[in-house]
């Protein structure tokens, strides 16, 4: 009888307080708490999914240099334009082709014991170039060439729309950890009553590896057959809890 008292009072307090810290707490939530009545037993698992690359990205930027600003300003333009052309005529949607960067600097020349002379301005244009036909990364870096890029980058190779294949590796990580736990509770003459809890520890999509080329002049069928995708593997790792009984 006092135990039922003293929960009465506990809960006819509680509004109390609540009103006295109303402007640090606004809503109170109540959750069940899961009981584990058997065995306990924790399992940390990985799944795993090998995919072959099919996006490669280049970077690939025109650098000039001119004795005024917009001398060099106008010259880059005019090379990037038709750079972005070309890439566009290789069959390169829009929605590929990123401006990076874009940059202008004095040049100067130095003396001793006499202040810096700007002898000419630099700009540059770099523009981040994405395609979905790794094979072809050869051509397009001809192309980039050809058309006066002057600065490249790349190939960079990544798996399109990795989350989905990240959830395959989830799927694959539950099912090991459901495997082990079947294996654990055998050994120990029990059986898998339910899942208590699932938390993932990570997840890891390759990030894009840049593969540094040097740029010259290839014929096609060199160029077509100068990268190779290879193979990425993504993987997942979950941490879930079980009981045994």
């Amino acid at each position: 009888m006092k135990r039922r008292s003293l929960m009465l009072l506990v809960a006819a307090s509680l509004p109390a307080v609540l009103a006295t810290q109303g402007a640090v707490a606004q809503t109170v939530v109540a959750s069940p708490v899961s009981v584990i009545q058997g065995t306990r037993l924790d399992v940390v698992a990985e799944g795993e999914v090998v995919r072959v690359p099919d996006i490669a990205t280049i970077g690939a930027g025109v650098v000039t240099q001119a004795p005024t600003a917009a001398a060099a300003m106008a010259e880059n333009a005019t090379r990037m334009a038709a750079t972005v052309a070309a890439l566009r005529r290789a069959g390169v949607a829009d929605r590929d082709i990123q401006t990076s960067a874009i940059n202008l600097a004095p040049q100067y020349r130095y003396g001793e014991n006499v202040p810096p002379v700007i002898t000419g301005y630099q700009a540059s244009n770099q523009v981040s170039v994405r395609f979905r036909d790794v094979k072809r990364s050869g051509a397009i870096l001809d192309t980039l060439v050809a058309q006066g890029a002057n600065q490249i980058n790349g190939p960079s190779l990544s798996v399109d729309k990795a989350e989905a294949a990240l959830d395959q590796a989830r799927t694959a990580a539950i099912a090991t950890a459901r495997a082990r736990a079947e294996l654990y509770a055998k050994a120990a003459g029990l059986s898998v009553k339910r899942i208590v809890s699932i938390s993932e520890q990570g997840s890891s999509a390759p990030s894009p590896q840049p593969i540094l080329m040097m740029a010259m002049k290839r014929g096609n069928a060199a160029a077509d057959s100068a990268v190779e995708p290879g193979e990425q593997r993504l993987s997942v790792s979950v941490s879930v809890t079980f009981e045994l009984q």
